[in-house]
């Protein structure tokens, strides 16, 4: 399936728009990658934790709304965006996705002699 953050597809004729999508993801960081954290802040650097904790979620959620698309017969999500913040003091992460699922077709291109 594609997905896409454009609204359209090159070569392709978006024909239906199914609706909108979404999907959520909230994983929590432990103390061990908190503890970390606050070290690489302290002395520079990137949190490695934090960074594959956020791609599990990013990849979590769009795995949902492919899913979601899916149930509705879709060819394509466009338009995604993908948002994330920390919940509360406890760490909590959550990445949302959204985007329009759509039917498409190929555009033919005229054969020149």
């Amino acid at each position: 399936m594609i997905i896409t953050t454009t609204n359209s597809i090159d070569g392709k004729e978006i024909t239906d728009y199914l609706g909108i999508v979404s999907g959520e993801a909230i994983i929590g960081a432990h103390l061990f990658k908190d503890l970390f954290a606050s070290i690489r802040d302290i002395v520079g650097g990137r949190s490695k934790a934090y960074e594959k904790t956020m791609k599990e979620s990013k990849e979590t959620a769009l795995r949902e709304i492919e899913e979601e698309a899916k149930r509705l017969g879709a060819d394509a999500i466009v338009g995604i965006s993908i948002d994330s913040e920390v919940i509360g003091s406890n760490g909590m992460m959550m990445v949302t996705v959204t985007g329009t699922a759509v039917k498409y077709k190929t555009r033919s291109v005229p054969i020149s002699d």
